[in-house]
């Protein structure tokens, strides 16, 4: 399954559209531990993302996801702007001037994302970030190509992955962020990271798969 640059904007504009049909719930989940915004500012960060791929939507998938990682730093508050801007530069980086890639390919590219945002939010699984649900993601999507799994059904699992690290998050104490400051008080809650980011993977493989 070659993922190529329409592809990238295809994950990308269903992302936005998933974070619009879930904005309410994520400033929802959100309000119980945090600041109460990360639906907003996550929507408003990917319609600007619209707004901006006409104007790179012609150049290499580095280049689309760079700009994409721009987007977020300027437009995103709280700590989702630079976390989720440092997973696209990142993948960016990873991608530079690729028009196409294999899912082996992206596999290297968003472990390189993941990394990067690991390394900025000095989180790691277990601390009820949204790293609970991209690491499980990542080693279900590389498990699957190891082990010659076909693309499309890779892509299932690892979003199964990542929903079961979503959920997984709940009895979880915060060790990072404004819900740390809840303590144990913060046990009980779907963390609203960890949900953004299984909605990203989830995206992929519906804008993949079909």
């Amino acid at each position: 399954m070659p993922i190529g640059r329409d592809d990238v904007i295809a994950w990308l504009s269903a992302y936005s559209q998933l974070l619009a049909d879930n904005r309410e719930y994520l400033t929802q989940l959100d309000s119980s531990i945090g600041d109460a915004d990360h639906g907003v500012n996550m929507d408003r960060g990917f319609k600007a993302v619209l707004g901006k791929l006409p104007t790179v939507a012609d150049k290499d998938i580095g280049t689309i996801l760079k700009s994409v990682g721009m987007t977020l730093v300027q437009t995103v508050g709280g700590a989702s702007g630079p976390l989720y801007g440092t997973f696209f530069l990142q993948a960016g980086a990873a991608t530079a001037n690729k028009m196409e890639l294999s899912l082996a390919d992206w596999s290297v590219a968003v472990e390189g994302a993941i990394n990067g945002l690991m390394a900025r939010g000095k989180a790691n699984v277990g601390d009820k970030t949204m790293v609970d649900a991209l690491v499980p993601a990542l080693h279900a999507l590389k498990q699957a190509i190891a082990d010659g799994i076909d693309d499309h059904e890779a892509l299932r699992q690892s979003v199964a992955a990542a929903e079961q690290g979503m959920k997984n998050t709940i009895p979880l104490v915060a060790k990072k962020g404004r819900a740390s400051y809840l303590a144990e008080r913060s046990a009980g809650h779907q963390d609203p990271g960890a949900t953004s980011s299984y909605l990203m993977f989830k995206a992929m493989m519906d804008a993949w798969t079909k």
